[in-house]
């Protein structure tokens, strides 16, 4: 899968260097319209009017735009570069059917004895049964063979680098940590941060302006397997701690914190706590 996934990066490469913004109007550039498209480019249509009549009419995208992001330069070279992608895409694709079909009864029959686990990790937020069930292929559910979260955190490479000399801290650059835990934690870490009023919607927004999404998204996907430790431990399953979880915990402070510039502005408060 991850193969796949290489090949239609390097597909859209290939069409981003013929000046082709396809990917642009289209979130899948393997759905029903992107691939009539660039099949018909690879066969050697070059006018963008009909390139974009080969277009779904459900397709969100006004014609004249599309017919710019089509106009391209491509040459007898990004058509056989194009050809070449997918047909590996294609191959990959039936080699991934193959493969999971007759394998798919083994997997359910190795993941009984963990199936208590697995109902446990999908009720956080972003967590589906597969990914569920990777992580718990990668972690176990016995949660004693690392001694706190931090260790469970530090082996997947989800917490920052300690690199600091004379007092200056030179990187917080995290390591390479699990190579299939990690990428597979960042990406539902992205699913959960789409769910309104989450605890990880607002960690994630929270840090964002800050500290750039890049770094926001690994504390929400830190945030998660710390969880993940503590439900497998406890076997407890996920408490959604809500979206004003940081307003709550901070409450006083940001009550001063407005009291203050109300003041500053030349207004006088008065504070009077409202009933519960």
């Amino acid at each position: 899968m991850r193969e796949r996934v290489r090949n239609v990066q390097r597909l859209q490469k290939t069409l981003e260097d013929a000046n082709i913004k396809l990917d642009s109007f289209v979130s899948d550039i393997l759905g029903k319209s992107a691939r009539a498209m660039v099949e018909a480019i690879r066969d050697g249509e070059m006018d963008p009017g009909v390139l974009a009549k080969l277009a779904d009419p459900r397709l969100r995208a006004k014609p004249a735009a599309l017919r710019a992001a089509l106009n391209g330069r491509v040459t007898a070279h990004h058509r056989m570069i194009l050809g070449l992608y997918l047909d590996h895409i294609d191959a990959t694709r039936r080699a991934i059917a193959r493969a999971i079909e007759p394998t798919w009864e083994h997997v359910e029959a190795a993941l009984m004895p963990f199936r208590k686990a697995i109902e446990l990790i999908v009720t956080v937020p972003g967590v589906g049964p597969d990914v569920a069930a990777s992580i718990v292929a990668e972690i176990g559910d016995d949660m004693k063979r690392f001694p706190s979260e931090g260790h469970l955190l530090s082996w997947a490479g989800l917490c920052p680098r300690s690199d600091e000399s004379a007092g200056k801290r030179r990187s917080t650059r995290i390591r390479q940590g699990a190579p299939w835990l990690k990428p597979m934690l960042v990406q539902a870490a992205w699913s959960s941060v789409r769910v309104k009023g989450s605890y990880a919607r607002a960690l994630f927004h929270r840090l964002k302006t800050r500290r750039g999404p890049g770094t926001a998204i690994i504390a929400v996907a830190a945030s998660m397997l710390g969880a993940i430790y503590h439900m497998l431990s406890k076997e407890v399953p996920y408490k959604e701690l809500g979206a004003d979880h940081f307003d709550q915990k901070s409450k006083d402070r940001i009550i001063r914190g407005c009291v203050r510039r109300l003041e500053q502005l030349g207004c006088k408060v008065d504070l009077e706590q409202q009933a519960a």
